[in-house]
């Protein structure tokens, strides 16, 4: 018997499509899709493009002794590969975070330089209608900004499954601190002790000064301002070290850096502190 192989190539390619579309709707269903970073939005402010520069020195790999000996306790450093959060970032999908901790209260603190403000709303409420891209006249204190302060017992299922960076310091312990930003918001300059920031979704542009080089910038202007107003007339004198990390980017700030944070697109990110 002749076996025509027209109808059997069209009976797979229907087969194949079908089984496609299932797989595509278990990954949606699960609350993530590589290609549009896992639902949260990115900029499309031609303002926020990352056109800065990265002076921070950047490493594939590096020992512990030489993350101790050269940067624990002198200098940032930016780690690649050094964690995966595969697992978690899927997880921190704008979705799977909506359907699992939605109705949950979260507390807010304003974007400036102290958190003189602190909000609680339901965490549906923060991502649904205030986590929106800032203009550049928004003060810190008008912006909201999801970061810390909030009750890690209720979030401690989805914390268990982050991977932190390798390295700590000596007679230290790991805290963390997990935030949701929207484009052009950040924390203005700002200091405390030493820890790790990686991001999950979406880009951060770091700015970083030595403890004994403060940096010029009022506490409640935003990092966006900054950016704006004062940072292209910095000289390179006074220009501070930076870069924009991406995700699987770990960057390591030391203790009493002056640093400041400006996301450029809607960021799921999170911060190991080392107290």
């Amino acid at each position: 018997m002749e076996l025509r192989w027209g109808p059997v190539l069209s009976w797979v390619l229907v087969w194949v499509l079908v089984w496609f579309g299932w797989v595509r709707l278990g990954l949606v269903s699960a609350g993530w899709s590589a290609a549009d970073g896992g639902g949260w939005i990115s900029s499309a402010d031609p303002s926020l493009d990352d056109g800065g520069r990265c002076n921070i020195q950047v490493l594939d790999t590096i020992s512990y002794s030489d993350f101790l000996d050269r940067f624990a306790f002198s200098r940032p450093v930016i780690l690649r590969g050094v964690t995966d959060n595969t697992k978690f970032q899927r997880l921190c999908s704008k979705q799977n975070l909506l359907r699992e901790y939605g109705d949950r209260t979260v507390r807010l603190s304003t974007a400036n330089t102290y958190s003189y403000r602190k909000v609680d709303v339901s965490f549906r409420e923060f991502v649904e209608q205030l986590l929106r891209p800032q203009s550049l006249d928004a003060l810190g204190n008008d912006t909201l900004y999801f970061f810390g302060d909030n009750n890690l017992t209720e979030w401690e299922v989805l914390l268990s499954e982050y991977s932190p960076p390798p390295f700590t310091l000596p007679h230290t312990t790991r805290a963390y601190s997990f935030g949701i930003a929207g484009a052009g918001t950040g924390v203005p300059f700002h200091w405390h002790g030493p820890g790790f920031s990686e991001v999950i979704y979406g880009r951060k542009r770091w700015f970083l000064f030595p403890p004994d080089k403060t940096p010029h910038f009022h506490p409640n202007r935003s990092s966006l301002s900054w950016v704006t107003h004062t940072y292209p007339s910095l000289s390179l004198e006074d220009a501070p070290l930076e870069c924009t990390i991406r995700p699987g980017e770990v960057l390591f700030f030391p203790d009493r850096w002056w640093h400041a944070t400006l996301n450029l697109d809607t960021s799921v990110f999170i911060s190991t502190f080392l107290g």
